[in-house]
C-alpha cells in the first residue's frame, strides 16, 4: 500500500536520494546526475524504495523475525507492518545503491570520498558494514533515523545518536523536507515530528 501512495509524495521533485538522479516512474535518468553503474546496470536503472532505517534494523529483535524472519512479521505483526510501511522512512533510491546499502548503518569516515558511481557523492564500505550518504541528505536522514527509533521504541546505540543528532543540527530543515511532510500527514495521518517542530530534537539529543 505505501508503494502506491509515494509517487503522490515525491510528486514534482523526482529526485532519488543517494546521488541526486532524477527519474520518470521508474526509471532512473543518469545524465542527470552523472551516475555509471557500479556492476549492476539492470537494477541501477530502476527506482526502487528505500527504508532508510532498514527492515532488519526494524525487526531482527522482534519476536516474529526469530520465529521465521521478516516474512513472518509482515504476516502476523502489526507493529512491524505499521513500521515497514510507514511513508516517513521510505525514499526512493536508484536500485543499485539500495541494494549495495542493505542494512548498513550511516557513518561519515571521508571529507573526500572516492566515487564508486560515477559523480554520486554517496559511498559504501563494504568491508565495515556501512554507508556513507552525500551531504545534502545527512539532515534528512538522520530526522528519519531518529523519528524511527523513538517512535518505534527501536534500540539505539550511543554511537548512531550522536552521528544522527550532529547531522540534524548541521542540516536544517528544508523546505522540501516540510512539503513531502505535509504530504504524508495528508496520506498518513501522521508525519515526523522532529520536522514540524525542531524543539523536539532538544529532547533527544539534549
Amino acid at each position: 500500500d505505501a508503494k502506491k501512495v509515494l509517487p503522490k509524495v515525491f510528486k514534482g521533485l523526482e529526485e532519488e536520494f543517494y546521488c541526486g538522479c532524477k527519474y520518470t516512474g521508474k526509471e532512473v535518468d543518469f545524465a542527470s546526475c552523472g551516475y555509471v553503474p557500479r556492476k549492476d546496470e539492470k537494477r541501477a536503472r530502476r527506482i526502487e524504495w528505500e527504508h532508510v532505517v532498514p527492515a532488519w534494523v526494524i525487526g531482527h529483535q522482534r519476536q516474529c523475525w526469530q520465529n521465521g524472519g521478516r516474512k513472518n512479521c509482515v504476516a502476523n505483526d502489526p507493529v512491524f507492518q505499521m513500521a515497514e510501511g510507514d511513508l516517513n522512512n521510505l525514499v526512493p533510491a536508484v536500485g543499485e545503491v539500495n541494494g549495495d546499502r542493505s542494512n548498513f548503518a550511516y557513518g561519515a569516515w571521508t571529507k573526500n570520498p572516492e566515487p564508486m558511481y560515477g559523480q554520486c557523492k554517496t559511498i559504501i564500505d563494504f568491508q565495515g558494514k556501512r554507508a556513507q550518504p552525500r551531504e545534502e541528505v545527512r539532515g534528512s536522514a538522520a530526522r528519519i533515523s531518529l523519528y524511527m527509533h523513538t517512535h518505534y521504541d527501536l534500540k539505539m546505540s550511543n554511537q548512531d545518536k550522536q552521528l544522527w543528532c550532529a547531522w540534524a543540527k548541521t542540516y536544517p530543515v528544508n523546505a522540501w523536507e516540510k512539503e513531502r511532510n505535509t504530504r504524508i500527514i495528508e496520506l498518513q495521518g501522521e508525519g515526523n515530528a522532529l520536522i514540524t517542530d525542531p524543539a523536539g530534537l532538544g529532547a533527544i539529543c539534549g
